[in-house]
């Protein structure tokens, strides 16, 4: 029997992390439950030094295999882990520095992963641009061709 929370789940978010995004990562989980989604934790999970490549790629198959909705990837600054897991078809990861990257990054360009630089921002700002992130909704119109055209690469 499902449980009350999964009945009120607002959908599932992946999280991931290399070594130097796993602090910050671990305190955005707390902040993704408390919105209301569940979290799938891809890792990694500890601060041993990782290839973020590695973790880009997990969360990148998670939106496209279905298992997640949206994302979340946290290394030293962000890009190295986006750039990994828009190699993917299908995943527009953008990086955010504060609220009105993560807010735009829905709006116009239906960014379905936020990635964060945990170098660069501080644990509340990156808390944030999740919630940004997480409630903003794609705005659609004009908007969709271009996505269209990122997304079948014309």
């Amino acid at each position: 029997m499902a449980s009350s929370a999964e009945n009120t789940s607002k959908g599932i978010v992946a999280i991931a992390a290399d070594h130097a995004g796993f602090e910050l990562k671990s305190a955005l989980e707390e902040e993704i439950r408390a919105l209301g989604y569940e979290v799938l934790d891809l890792g990694t999970n500890s601060s041993e030094s990782v290839d973020y490549p590695d973790f880009g790629h997990r969360l990148a198959r998670a939106l496209t295999d279905g298992a997640a909705d949206r994302g979340v990837l946290v290394c030293g600054s962000g890009i190295g882990i986006s750039i990994a897991a828009n190699r993917h078809p299908g995943v527009r990861a953008a990086v955010c520095h504060d609220t009105v990257s993560a807010r735009l990054s829905r709006l116009h360009n239906d960014a379905n992963a936020l990635a964060l630089g945990s170098r660069l921002i501080g644990v509340e700002v990156a808390k944030d641009c999740v919630r940004t992130f997480l409630t903003t909704e794609f705005e659609g119109g004009r908007h969709a061709r271009r996505v269209a055209k990122i997304d079948d690469g014309s």
